[in-house]
């Protein structure tokens, strides 16, 4: 380890910065952010770097650097194109004990400037000791990205009740789990959520309870997407990560529950036609029983809980037990799958408006309103409708679509093994019959499918002729 992570606390601490430029700039407002009283030598100081100076009792001495100005500055740091001033910089530094940073010049710096995440209070860095600054920034970002905002107001919230949580636990492995048990799991996300008086009421009533290890747990419908793990949610990653268990449907791909917390239990719960793992019923008391025993319960379903996944279905059960829950959209397979497929579902010049429909008829007999589906200018997207193909095409005829209306089916949508069956509603019964696309399949009915051949760009196997596209209009 070449440096040694320190975090240096400059509130009301002076500071001394050589150079007046941009550079100067951008140190100056990371130390002001600090709470550092600044203090700026150079020839020339800029207009911005004047304003911050002016705005946080710094202080801009216009002139020439010399060492007396190293006295009692707990750090300095070297921000000027010169090499032989930042040099000097340097030696006075070390010569004076005083930690001094250059620029760009890892060789000449006793401490460096990590790449920062700030979540205040916590505040995380990132260095290569100066041998790759690139890379430290490219690492922050991603950081950034898996770390919410609201971190800094848990951290502020766990700081009010540090003490409390002294006096009423007397070891610190018990202090250790009610701190995991508070900033992994329900409390933590109301934070997140927005919701700091509920977060902070739960932390009371926990205080309070004479068992406080015990609590009714939280349920999150997570939508997993179309079975691409990077079309997920940082949301829905983070809660996954946080799950005590996984009750998880057919649709959700391997790659996504590979995301899911290593020691969580995976309940398989799916249902695929005829075929129900665990009724829908079954599956809401699991949900109740688990949250009851004080688990973080996962409900992972394959694309949106909302768009045909029966999760408000799932909510009712748990709203009637008062099990607390969040709920996480996902990508919908109709948007995954066209977008994937390069068939844009609205497109001004061929359709104003989109219906999801779901393909799953009752009794195997037509209980749609195909008369609101046969409009033009718009697109139809069935769910789980490959079985039930025949019917519906024939159907859509039969209430006035035109026979030569471009349909496509798209099975296995955003995963490597995605096709694309393209037709009419005259013809994709017969194709489909002699391509056997497997499930899981959208049906996309409308002249939006003439611009796949197109826009097409996912790569995927077309096994049917192509459709000429609808020349746009001018």
């Amino acid at each position: 380890m070449d440096y040694l992570p320190l975090f240096f606390k400059l509130t009301n601490q002076d500071v001394l910065l050589v150079g007046g430029g941009n550079v100067a700039l951008r140190k100056a407002r990371l130390l002001c952010r600090a709470g550092a009283k600044v203090t700026v030598i150079s020839h020339r100081v800029c207009d911005e770097l004047q304003q911050l100076l002016d705005a946080n009792q710094g202080v801009a001495i216009i002139g020439e650097y010399h060492s007396a100005l190293l006295d009692n500055k707990m750090l300095v740091i070297a921000a000027t194109d010169d090499n032989e001033l930042n040099e000097r910089v340097h030696f006075d530094a070390v010569e004076n004990n005083t930690p001094v940073n250059v620029v760009d010049s890892p060789k000449l710096c006793t401490f460096v400037f990590p790449a920062i995440v700030d979540r205040s209070p916590v505040v995380i860095g990132i260095s290569s000791g100066g041998s790759a600054p690139v890379l430290a920034r490219l690492l922050r970002a991603r950081l950034e990205t898996w770390i919410p905002k609201s971190y800094g107001k848990l951290a502020s919230i766990a700081n009010h009740f540090r003490d409390q949580v002294k006096q009423k636990f007397s070891t610190v492995n018990h202090r250790r789990v009610f701190w995991e048990n508070v900033l992994q799991g329900q409390i933590a996300e109301k934070v997140f959520a927005g919701r700091e008086s509920e977060a902070i009421r739960l932390i009371e009533t926990k205080l309070t309870n004479e068992d406080p290890e015990h609590q009714v747990g939280e349920v999150y419908l997570v939508g997993g997407g179309p079975g691409d793990p990077e079309l997920l949610t940082f949301k829905a990653l983070r809660l996954m990560q946080q799950a005590d268990i996984v009750l998880y449907d057919a649709l959700v791909s391997e790659a996504v529950l590979d995301l899911c917390r290593r020691d969580a239990d995976l309940v398989f719960v799916g249902k695929k036609r005829d075929n129900h793992a665990v009724p829908q019923e079954g599956i809401n008391e699991l949900l109740v029983k688990h949250a009851k025993l004080g688990k973080r319960v996962v409900r992972l379903k394959g694309g949106d809980p909302f768009i045909f996944g029966r999760g408000g279905e799932e909510l009712e059960t748990l709203k009637a037990h008062n099990i607390p829950f969040q709920v996480v959209p996902g990508i919908t397979a109709a948007s995954a799958c066209s977008t994937f497929s390069g068939i844009p579902l609205t497109h001004r010049n061929y359709a104003q408006s989109v219906k999801f429909v779901t393909g799953q008829l009752k009794n195997r007999t037509s209980d749609l309103n195909f008369d609101e589906l046969v409009h033009p200018n718009q697109t139809v997207v069935f769910y789980m409708g490959l079985h039930t193909l025949p019917v519906l095409s024939q159907k859509l005829i039969e209430h006035g679509k035109p026979s030569d209306t471009p349909v496509a089916i798209v099975s296995r949508g955003t995963s490597a093994d995605q096709k694309v069956l393209t037709g009419t509603l005259k013809n994709i019964t017969e194709l489909q019959e002699k391509a056997q696309l497997p499930a899981p399949a959208l049906i996309i009915v409308g002249e939006v499918v003439s611009l796949h051949e197109n826009l097409s760009w996912f790569g995927e196997e077309v096994l049917a002729q192509n459709l000429s596209p609808v020349k746009a209009e001018q």
